[in-house]
């Protein structure tokens, strides 16, 4: 697939509003509001229901464990019948109807089970939907890779502003009524969306194509640089907002920061991120997340003023949506076609879900015992993550670059 420079003008987005591109930012905006409107506050939702900062730290680790098995076996059954479209508006079906779970749990084990359930529904939400949105973007031409993902970003801001506000009208339980909703609306998305055309080669099976995946080795490098990076954002995700309650920051400052830090994923997915690819490459790409994770979490770790966490929550565009897309355009140049949805996949459960699974299970007794030092460990973790980027290629990759 040949590098195109990436569109720039209001011409190329009148031709993306005549393909597929809609569909995709509707699917994709259905998913990161129910993730916007639920995230923020999930943690604080289940302190609410009962439990102490090591079981939320449990609840929450135990579903990601889930992902890392069901994400998979998501994917293999995608590749295997060719039917990404299909599982995924299941999948989204069934994430709706078990939100509405959480409301009736109260306490350790309900809230455990509920969320392992969860989990299991969510879990290859966002790799199928990108494996569908990247095959298009590359298939029509018409439209980037980004643009999607920055606009479920966007919608991801609108969902966090609105659950601030729900919170604070209706309290904590209004979330997983509105996430449970917008879960559903994805699954009636899902129909819109264009399917892949049918494949010529039959694809690899099982643990066979998973070994194919594994033997290419910039996607191992990838796998881990991810695993550290976009990993040590599990703290932050489960604990950020209880660390900042505990502060005596309000639910509509906490809004306003959480939308601050995902607004500028729209920032770099759409705009700076394909620019800063073109002039670092992937491997440059990948150290300057790890750098600026690094300095994000010691932050974190120091201070609460709301004046700093202004100034920090930026960084957010480049520690997460930058390595982001540098892994998908690694993917989309490595992988072969006949297994992009076992590599998402992969990616989103086997690279981040181990990592995340560990760092919300350890992350829950670390702020138990450490408060707001345990941020330090995943500054650790990124400066860890310096010397595997060095070894990933350089050269960067256009996805669905429209002429």
């Amino acid at each position: 697939m040949d590098a195109r420079p990436e569109p720039s003008t209001s011409n190329a987005l009148a031709r993306a509003l005549t393909g597929s591109f809609p569909a995709f930012v509707l699917l994709q905006g259905a998913l990161y509001a129910a993730y916007g409107t639920e995230s923020p506050f999930l943690p604080s939702f289940l302190g609410e229901r009962g439990l102490t900062p090591g079981e939320i730290g449990i609840a929450l680790a135990a579903g990601t464990l889930m992902r890392l098995g069901a994400g998979p076996i998501a994917g293999h059954l995608a590749d295997r019948y060719d039917a990404a479209r299909a599982v995924l508006a299941t999948a989204a079906a069934a994430a709706g109807l078990i939100s509405f779970a959480y409301l009736a749990g109260f306490g350790f084990w309900p809230l455990l089970g509920v969320s392992v359930l969860h989990a299991s529904a969510i879990a290859a939400l966002a790799p199928l939907a990108d494996a569908l949105a990247l095959s298009a973007a590359e298939r029509e031409g018409t439209f980037s890779y980004g643009w999607v993902r920055g606009a479920g970003s966007a919608a991801f801001v609108l969902g966090t502003l609105s659950s601030g506000l729900l919170v604070a009208q209706a309290g904590l339980a209004s979330i997983i009524v509105s996430s449970g909703v917008l879960f559903l609306v994805m699954a009636i998305a899902a129909a819109r969306v264009p399917a892949a055309p049918p494949r010529d080669v039959t694809p690899s099976l099982g643990r066979g194509g998973i070994r194919e995946l594994l033997a290419l080795a910039p996607f191992r490098r990838m796998l881990l640089v991810a695993a550290l990076v976009i990993g040590s954002h599990a703290l932050n995700d489960g604990f950020a907002v209880i660390r900042w309650r505990e502060a005596g920051i309000g639910p509509g400052t906490i809004s306003l920061l959480w939308s601050e830090a995902v607004a500028s994923e729209v920032l770099v997915f759409v705009l700076a991120g394909p620019w800063l690819l073109e002039r670092l490459g992937v491997a440059r790409a990948a150290l300057l997340a790890a750098g600026l994770g690094a300095l994000r979490w010691s932050a974190m770790a120091t201070t609460a003023s709301v004046p700093v966490l202004v100034l920090i929550q930026p960084l957010h565009g480049l520690t997460f949506a930058l390595l982001h897309l540098a892994a998908m355009h690694l993917i989309t140049a490595t992988v072969p076609e006949r297994l992009s949805a076992t590599a998402q996949t992969l990616y989103g459960t086997l690279g981040l879900g181990i990592a995340s699974a560990v760092i919300t299970a350890a992350g829950g007794a670390l702020y138990g015992r450490l408060g707001p030092g345990a941020f330090w460990a995943m500054a650790i973790l990124c400066v860890l993550a310096l010397p595997l980027a060095i070894g990933l290629p350089r050269a960067s990759k256009a996805i669905g670059s429209v002429p």
